[in-house]
């Protein structure tokens, strides 16, 4: 995608990786709406920055239609659409009670969310000569975090769809690119924020990639790149066994 000159909206930007995004493509010259739950911090966002801004649940499918018609009418210019949403939670697999309402909530948020996002939005991208929908999966897609498996399973399920889609869109103006973040120090897991890389240099390379990247259909800062091809260098097993701190398979 072209690093200026855009509208773009941004669900799930009040914090975080989609606010941090939503400030650099602001000052390369687009346009960008933020979307999130809470409307005290938008307005506050909307304030320091400038954004437009719109209250948006990712869980909640009303919530993500009467957002995006939002969008449309007050931007009909708007030609990229970056499909943010996740919350990570920790579960325990030994019963139910250990995993299943988190792990409905993850799905829910995580790959619905996204998926009615783009269902939204996809008819109006078509219209534009050239439109973007980028998608945003994670490290995890490809190499697990054995106490987060429902995010990990929605973030692989990310990655899939984005594959798929960008093959369905090819006669179209729409490309699919695919973000793929390492760990970022964020609170999107409270406790492991210190293990993550630094958000502004994770922000910083994202976007000098897109910038010297325009045509990339995968966005991957240099942290990612173990987990991304753990399995295709044959480091499956030894990065599987480092990330969650057991030994490495002796057969």
């Amino acid at each position: 995608m072209d690093i200026t000159g855009n509208t773009v909206f941004i669900p799930g930007a009040t914090s975080g990786i989609g606010l941090a995004l939503a400030i650099r493509l602001q000052e390369r010259g687009n346009t960008v709406v933020i979307g999130g739950r809470r409307t005290e911090l938008l307005a506050q966002l909307e304030t320091e920055h400038g954004f437009d801004t719109v209250r948006i649940d990712m869980a909640d499918r009303e919530s993500i239609r009467e957002a995006s018609a939002t969008v449309l009418a007050a931007h009909p210019e708007l030609n990229v659409v970056v499909a943010m949403a996740g919350i990570m939670r920790s579960e325990d697999w030994h019963s139910p009670a250990g995993f299943l309402a988190d792990a409905e909530e993850v799905v829910t948020t995580n790959l619905l969310g996204p998926i009615r996002l783009i269902a939204e939005f996809v008819d109006h991208l078509r219209t534009r000569p050239a439109a973007t929908i980028m998608t945003v999966s994670s490290g995890l897609a490809f190499v697990p975090l054995a106490i987060t498996p429902s995010y990990d399973a929605t973030k692989a399920g990310i990655h899939n769809l984005s594959e798929a889609i960008r093959v369905q869109l090819e006669d179209t103006s729409v490309r699919v690119v695919e973000l793929v973040p390492p760990a970022v120090a964020t609170d999107l897991l409270p406790g492991t924020d210190s293990h993550g890389m630094p958000l502004d240099a994770f922000a910083d390379e994202v976007i000098s990639l897109i910038e010297s990247q325009p045509d990339a259909q995968e966005i991957l800062v240099e942290a990612v790149h173990p987990l991304r091809f753990a399995e295709a260098n044959g480091a499956y097993p030894a990065t599987l066994a480092r990330l969650n701190g057991f030994g490495a398979p002796t057969a």
